[in-house]
């Protein structure tokens, strides 16, 4: 029966990801937030296997060539997968493109809040309830007001990991975890981000300027042309930082994880590739251009539910209230109380 009801949930969310994919809408409703989740997102590995599906096996690999046209919300124009580059390691584009959406959707967003108050936005529920807090002064410059977009979208985009690894999924009995810090994730999420700055910064449409700066981005950071080179660096690190030799949605199908991502992100290399790559770090936007920290600006709350053990992590905490100041602690949490597990410190 268990079996069972684990397939039904793969079966949903599949379809929800399709669905998720055909969304073309074009234009922002900034009274109705963008999905957490708006693509499909990828299983690290190759030939991945489902529990109860037996004959299948997932591959969710892409290339230069594959990538498409940028689609707000997504669209049936983009190749998204993973791509092996040997200056930024896997990049997952699904990921990379969600969060330039949501950076389009928030830099909107707190334009249009921008001395106003304070202002209060429902955010959904990931292992909680989600909050977005705003006080953005009148003369906060629209350049500030991007880094905080971006800012507050990767606090979104590591909040998923978060939740995830404590037990929360998007579709009902299909555990995420078995994604959660993989070591494409974080990496992916904040270059989507610093892509999506730069598109609202230049001249071009926001789908025109993904859809380049992409392009560039990968090719700067020395991307394999085909989906068979990525395919051989997913199996150059077969049975060292992933395995198929567990079935989604088992969490050991991870062998490695990397939760060294609060203010930096640093690409994880094969080996057959670090002897002549320029590995890229990338940096989250910590402070304005006049140097206040943009934390001052919002609080991103959640209410937190039974999943999250809080008593064990925060012990002298009242309430079931985290925000994202609290993130650091829980990722060294993660990383301190999973010994049996490898992660990069």
């Amino acid at each position: 029966m268990k079996q069972l009801l684990i397939l039904i949930s793969i079966l949903l969310f599949c379809q929800y990801k399709i669905q998720a994919q055909e969304n073309t809408q074009a234009n922002i409703n900034l009274n109705k937030p963008p999905p957490r989740i708006i693509r499909a997102c990828c299983a690290f590995g190759a030939n991945m296997k489902l529990v109860g599906l037996p004959f299948i096996k997932i591959n969710h690999i892409t290339s230069l060539a594959e990538l498409g046209q940028h689609k707000y919300m997504s669209g049936k124009s983009e190749g998204n997968g993973l791509i092996y580059t040997q200056n930024g390691g896997f990049i997952d584009i699904g990921h990379l493109r969600d969060q330039t959406d949501w950076t389009y959707y928030l830099y909107h967003y707190i334009i249009d809040k921008r001395g106003k108050g304070k202002v209060v936005q429902k955010l959904g529920n990931e292992a909680g309830k989600k909050t977005l807090t705003l006080s953005i002064p009148k003369d906060f410059d629209s350049l500030n007001c991007l880094l905080l977009a971006g800012k507050i979208t990767y606090d979104l985009s590591l909040w998923h990991e978060l939740s995830t690894w404590f037990g929360a999924s998007t579709i009902p009995m299909m555990p995420e975890r078995y994604s959660s810090f993989s070591v494409e994730d974080v990496y992916s999420n904040l270059l989507g981000v610093l892509i999506g700055i730069e598109a609202i910064k230049s001249k071009q449409a926001f789908n025109e300027a993904i859809t380049n700066i992409l392009l560039k981005t990968l090719n700067n950071l020395n991307a394999v042309e085909t989906e068979e080179e990525t395919y051989s660096s997913l199996e150059e690190v077969k049975n060292i930082w992933w395995t198929n030799e567990k079935r989604i949605p088992n969490k050991r199908v991870l062998l490695k994880y990397d939760t060294d991502s609060y203010s930096t992100c640093s690409p994880w290399l094969i080996p057959s590739t670090t002897s002549n790559a320029n590995p890229i770090t990338l940096h989250v936007p910590i402070k304005t251009m006049q140097g206040t920290l943009l934390n001052n600006y919002y609080e991103l709350s959640i209410n937190l539910n039974y999943k999250l053990p809080i008593t064990d992590i925060f012990p002298n905490k009242e309430s079931k209230i985290i925000t994202q100041n609290d993130f650091e602690i829980l990722l060294k949490w993660i990383s301190n109380n999973n010994r049996s597990l490898d992660f990069r410190h």
